[in-house]
């Protein structure tokens, strides 16, 4: 290890002729790029739809699980009410037992303003812990969930905006091991959204109608997974979108659709370990030959990480939201980066079958997630079925992949509004 740390201490130096002692930063060379937080979960899509048009929905028509991506979309709801249910595999093709589960409700209370509410639910399966081949040992079961609410109001024609407020519980630390107190992580969180749909407008061959919303979300305080442990944020992002709707007929129906997301925490940096040694001769470079000197002791003493480019992630969660825009190592490049983005195509015929596809694309460096998916949906009277499929397209593979997802949906009152 020593003689490791020499070497490169040769190779990078900085020169100054009157020191005595110089001090050297060298990089790390497997710092991560990857953003990661707390309650990652949270950013799943949990439902059938969305998953089929590239986990998107901020700008996408309403539908039941509009309140994992937007619940403004709730004001544009031609049903009342409506409750929704999803089950998605997870890892399916290594474990059986994990899993993510959705269920949301939704009621229009008049024609300006809408109320929601959902409950998310991760569960990791069972775990068997045993002291010895003997012990017959005991089940623990890690999960999380998130619990939340929003309201709705409309405030114009073609614009509404909702506001959420939700409870978040991470139990997935195992008592018994390591740490007998072992408690749950929890924090609270708030989601900001609005979405604007236009007139249905004649062209010169079809009729069109314009999406688009925005949303930022799971806004809130950092939180701890344990006493001793360091304090992480929330998955807060930001998600932008924009669509369009061909409407040849009063049959047929092409909705396309754009979506933009970025993770708003703090980039991390590029750290660096400070080096510390006797230069006897002034010159700035380390040289045993020149009596130039670091015992075991110096190391241990410098052995401390400095920030080579970036800034200091460690910061509020509202500063950090700012700060997510500018502290990029690599600079505005990387900036760029760091927005993932998903297009998606939905076909649908006289409102009662319909034929998706998306797609979804990370940088490399970033998470390296991208993926194809498939879908269908289909609507009988007030039941609406949903089934999506995906392809992953990276040398990362996705949890998700070959994994087949249904939704299911209750629509009570359907028709009571008419939009358009």
């Amino acid at each position: 290890m020593k003689k490791q740390i020499i070497a490169l201490m040769a190779l990078v130096t900085i020169s100054n002729a009157f020191a005595q002692e110089t001090t050297q930063i060298i990089a790390n060379s497997f710092d991560s790029r990857v953003i990661t937080t707390g309650l990652p979960f949270m950013l799943i899509a949990p439902d059938a739809r969305s998953a089929s048009l590239g986990d998107m929905g901020v700008a996408t028509s309403v539908d039941g699980y509009s309140q994992q991506y937007n619940p403004a979309k709730y004001v544009f709801s031609e049903a009342k009410q409506g409750v929704s249910l999803s089950y998605t595999p997870y890892l399916s093709k290594l474990v059986n037992d994990i899993s993510i589960s959705y269920v949301t409700y939704f009621n229009r209370i008049n024609d300006v303003s809408a109320f929601s509410a959902s409950v998310k639910y991760f569960s990791l399966g069972e775990i068997t812990l045993t002291d010895n081949a003997a012990d017959p040992g005991r089940i623990v079961k890690p999960n999380e969930f998130a619990i939340d609410g929003a309201y709705t109001l409309r405030l114009s024609d073609q614009f509404g905006m909702a506001v959420a407020l939700r409870y978040m519980r991470s139990d997935l630390r195992i008592s018994g091991i390591g740490d007998s107190n072992a408690q749950p992580a929890s924090t609270f969180g708030a989601d900001i959204t609005g979405y604007y749909q236009s007139e249905e407008e004649a062209y010169n061959d079809y009729n069109g109608r314009w999406r688009a919303g925005f949303a930022i979300q799971n806004l809130g305080p950092k939180f701890k997974y344990d006493d001793g442990g360091n304090d992480v944020f929330q998955p807060t992002n930001l998600r932008l979108g924009a669509g369009f709707d061909f409407i040849f007929d009063q049959y047929n129906k092409l909705a396309v659709t754009g979506e933009v997301s970025k993770y708003l925490v703090p980039t991390p940096p590029i750290y660096g370990d400070r080096i510390v040694f006797d230069d006897a001769n002034g010159d700035g470079i380390f040289n045993p030959d020149d009596g130039d000197s670091q015992s075991d002791a110096q190391l241990a003493a410098s052995a401390e990480d400095v920030i080579i480019s970036g800034r200091d992630p460690d910061v509020s969660f509202l500063n950090g939201v700012f700060q997510s825009f500018g502290d990029a190592p690599g600079g505005f490049s990387e900036e760029l980066r760091e927005f993932t983005w998903a297009l998606s195509a939905e076909y649908t015929y006289q409102d009662s079958f319909s034929l998706r596809t998306g797609y979804f694309n990370e940088a490399d460096d970033k998470g390296a997630r991208k993926f194809f998916a498939l879908g269908a949906g289909f609507k009988y009277t007030t039941i609406n079925v949903d089934l999506s499929y995906l392809f992953s397209a990276s040398k990362v593979q996705s949890p998700l992949e070959n994994t087949l997802r249904f939704s299911l949906t209750f629509n009570f009152g359907d028709g009571e509004y008419t939009e358009y």
